[in-house]
């Protein structure tokens, strides 16, 4: 390696490096601000390296990592939407947990998994950043390490987590039997050259989607999604659901581009199944709930449906460029918009020392009692509904643009349908937090800070601008593809 492919990497370097002086830090002088203040001056200098780092892509380092524009600029949307998680969680964490610090710790290491995900182009690469990704996320699960519900989520994501990295390692097993490579480059030459059997082959790239479907909860994978989402706090649930899924999907679809999967129509249609039902599925198992969170994990499941689309949409070698484009717009929208809905929960659920339970309750009246917190949580659920002027809206009509550039009738059928019922349950949150408040509902009051206010009003003014100035993140992205 030489010091491009050194500055190449330059993102991965700090998140390391800051990883090793957060160990160090707790070792010998514990302290959750000191904890909380490093870990966050090493994402957002992990996020500005990024500047560095792309004037040496596109760049392969070693046969395992690209580093691409594109890869980047994830890789510093990651970094910051941790930072943002970082600075929400310092106040939760310190109720919550006996040893606060290491969370911190787990927070980068999850963040350095996440970008090393976005930058692999080798499996080796893959499965090195979903478990640093996946073991991290355990554990952050688990805190506060006190109450059953967190253990019981962290339980249960270990044990399916598990079954759906075995169930992916196993497929790729089976495609480095049938090609000898396991490069994704490599991997589609070799496919179109095997005399393998079709079947073996459509098996293991059924194996690995399922494997990887589970960790962005797709159904029929996405049983896990209510039960974690519940149980792990608030702020670990909004990371678990922006950064850790945009990553999945981001690897993913770098898999199909690179070894040329489009090719295969029946397992590309068999994506474009899973997208309708998780559509229709996820938005009316959240009519259901009544539980903030549980709603938001049915909401994801279905908005992770949206996104799928693309895969159809990628048959054609002609609308891939308009996909890519459109699949990149909507996680950022996204992970700005799910980190602003769970940064409102974690900041009501902040003080209380029991489990979270987060019910519609528990928001009422909340416009009267903290108008800046509550005007957060409208923009952020506006934003999900998709209407103009938020960052929803543009995501939502790229997404159309593309379903109709590839005439995908059926699955723009289900994304509106889908849309349509998502109104109500979002819209039913907004109607109680603009009641009246009662006084037997006095929940723990909200932190609010002049950190908290700050950082509320920047996630308002982001969400805003997506959705009314997207036109230089939108020619960003069309450059660098």
């Amino acid at each position: 390696m030489n010091a491009a492919d050194f500055q190449a990497l330059l993102p991965l370097l700090v998140l390391s490096g800051g990883a090793v002086l957060l160990m160090l830090q707790i070792a010998f002088v514990r302290g959750v601000n000191r904890s909380a203040a490093l870990a966050t001056l090493t994402l957002v200098l992990a996020a500005l390296s990024c500047a560095s780092a792309v004037e040496q892509a596109p760049r392969q380092v070693t046969p395992l990592l690209v580093m691409d524009a594109f890869a980047l600029l994830f890789c510093a949307v990651f970094c910051l939407a941790a930072a943002v998680t970082v600075l929400l969680s310092g106040d939760y964490i310190s109720y919550h947990g006996d040893e606060p610090e290491e969370y911190f710790l787990l927070l980068v290491l999850s963040t350095l998994g996440a970008c090393v995900l976005v930058s692999a182009n080798h499996v080796a690469s893959l499965v090195l950043g979903l478990e640093l990704l996946s073991v991290s996320l355990y554990a952050l699960i688990a805190y506060p390490n006190k109450s059953i519900l967190p253990l019981e989520a962290a339980i249960k994501y270990l044990v399916l987590s598990g079954t759906a990295s075995a169930t992916t390692l196993f497929g790729f097993a089976l495609l480095y039997a049938a090609t000898g490579t396991l490069a994704f480059d490599a991997l589609g030459e070799q496919l179109t050259a095997t005399a393998t059997g079709r079947p073996m082959l459509l098996l293991a790239g059924a194996m690995v989607f399922a494997g990887l479907g589970f960790k962005f909860s797709l159904v029929p994978f996405h049983l896990w999604t209510p039960d974690v989402y519940h149980g792990a706090p608030a702020p670990v649930t909004g990371f678990l659901a922006s950064v850790s899924k945009a990553a999945v999907f981001l690897v993913l679809l770098r898999l199909f581009l690179d070894a040329d999967l489009f090719r295969y129509r029946i397992l590309v249609e068999l994506t474009g199944l899973i997208a309708i039902l998780s559509m229709l599925a996820g938005n009316l198992l959240a009519l259901l709930q009544t539980n903030i969170k549980r709603m938001l994990a049915y909401s994801s499941i279905a908005h992770m449906g949206y996104l799928l689309l693309v895969f159809m949409v990628c048959i054609e070698r002609d609308n891939r460029g308009l996909a890519v484009e459109a699949a990149a717009y909507y996680l950022i929208a996204y992970i700005a918009t799910i980190i602003a809905a769970f940064g409102l929960l974690t900041l009501v659920s902040a003080r209380q020392v029991e489990r979270e339970d987060v019910q519609l309750q528990h928001v009422s009246g909340l416009f009267w009692r903290q108008p800046l917190l509550a005007c957060l949580l409208l923009v952020a659920l506006l934003s999900l509904v998709g209407v103009p002027l938020t960052a929803g809206f543009i995501a939502k009509f790229y997404l159309v643009v593309a379903a109709v550039d590839g005439s995908n009738w059926v699955l723009l059928g289900a994304l509106i349908v889908g849309s349509a019922i998502g109104i109500y349950y979002y819209m039913r949150v907004i109607y109680y937090m603009s009641r009246k408040p009662e006084q037997q509902v006095s929940q723990a009051a909200p932190a609010d800070g002049l950190a908290v206010r700050v950082l509320s009003g920047a996630l308002i003014v982001i969400i805003l601008l997506l959705g009314t100035v997207p036109q230089p993140l939108m020619a960003y992205i069309r450059s660098i593809l």
